[in-house]
């Protein structure tokens, strides 16, 4: 005789696989419905609408030259207010601020650090993420040393003839020509701390870094309504960094783990790679280790540390502890290790950071 536990096991039994046959045979009208509604609730986010007054940073590309799934190329938003600014546009950046409910068409402008390919690869996809449907009327500015004229020019020539393929697929009042591309906006080299861009209560100041043999290079800071952000750009130790942070709530900062890319350089030149095998091991004197970062975090007296530009790439977060090796004892505030997707938020009239992901 069946006993009522067994009955129950057998009817829980057939309704799973009654479910299942559903879903197989329906697989297209559920999946169109899914589908449907999964539109709905994206087409129309906005994270900006959500956000307190305050300085607000996403991290849209924590990642390197060096192929690594988990971590598109350098990129980082910063939001004052509700005015929304970019600092490099490595490649998958402008995907990620999409991916973060950060809508592209609202982006004010464009800073650029230095002219490494890693830090500009991904600039066409902003531009065009930026231009389509939007009702901007005039292109995106880039902000940048002297130099970024000649990097503004090649793109705009190289996406010339898309932009008119979309004028004349979808007409000038979703994709106006006035709008397409990018404007460059330079500034001399700074010798010191130097304000390039204020306005609305936000300020944005250059200093230089050291990335010898590339010059120029430049890291920025962005005050807003008592609130600071220093993001470092490609930099080996920097007094002048440190000078240019002094008080930030936050600096966000490259890092590179000498220990692991020379165990990488050594591998591949014994693996017969040696040309890759060298630029692994002559990356390591332009680039500041996580100890480093700390150190210059503490000097500064900033408040938070979140590494960036992480090398090596790392497989998971399980890896953290080797890639810092130590640099928690070095600084006495947080340290985050980066990644793509996570926002910290600064409320006006407040201390508080607020951090999350926005994947």
């Amino acid at each position: 005789m069946m006993t009522r536990g067994r009955r129950a096991a057998l009817w829980a039994l057939l309704i799973v696989g009654v479910t299942a046959a559903a879903a197989f045979l329906f697989q297209r009208p559920i999946g169109r419905w899914l589908f449907a509604r999964g539109v709905e609730q994206a087409a129309g986010r906005d994270r900006l609408a959500g956000l307190p007054d305050g300085l607000h940073v996403a991290l849209c590309g924590t990642g390197s030259p060096l192929p690594d799934r988990r971590r598109a190329g350098s990129c980082t938003v910063v939001i004052a207010g509700k005015a929304m600014f970019v600092v490099d546009a490595g490649e998958g950046g402008a995907r990620n601020i999409s991916l973060m409910g950060l809508p592209n068409p609202r982006l004010r402008g464009l800073f650029l650090t230095h002219f490494h390919s890693d830090h500009i690869d991904g600039m066409g996809p902003m531009m065009l993420l930026r231009w389509t449907a939007s009702g901007n009327e005039s292109p995106l500015p880039v902000h940048g040393p002297e130099g970024v004229e000649a990097v503004i020019a090649g793109f705009n020539a190289a996406y010339a003839a898309d932009n008119g393929y979309r004028t004349a697929h979808h007409g000038a009042t979703i994709t106006p020509p006035a709008a397409a591309g990018a404007v460059a906006m330079p500034f001399a080299m700074p010798d010191a701390p130097t304000v390039v861009h204020q306005v609305d209560g936000l300020r944005v100041t250059a200093f230089p870094v050291d990335h010898r043999p590339v010059r120029p290079a430049v890291g920025y800071r962005f005050d807003y309504e008592g609130r600071s952000v220093v993001i470092s750009g490609d930099t080996a130790p920097s007094p002048s960094l440190e000078a240019a942070a002094k008080g930030a709530d936050l600096l966000i900062h490259e890092a590179l783990q000498p220990a692991m890319v020379q165990t990488l350089s050594d591998r591949l030149t014994a693996a017969r790679r040696p040309q890759t095998g060298r630029i692994m091991h002559d990356i390591l004197d332009y680039h500041a280790s996580p100890a480093q970062a700390a150190d210059s975090a503490r000097r500064a007296g900033v408040r938070m540390l979140v590494l960036s530009h992480i090398v090596p790439p790392l497989p998971s977060r399980y890896f953290n502890a080797a890639l810092l090796d130590g640099a928690d004892s070095r600084f006495d505030g947080p340290i985050i290790v980066g990644e793509d997707g996570q926002y910290f938020s600064l409320p006006a009239g407040s201390r508080a950071i607020d951090w999350g992901s926005w994947f």
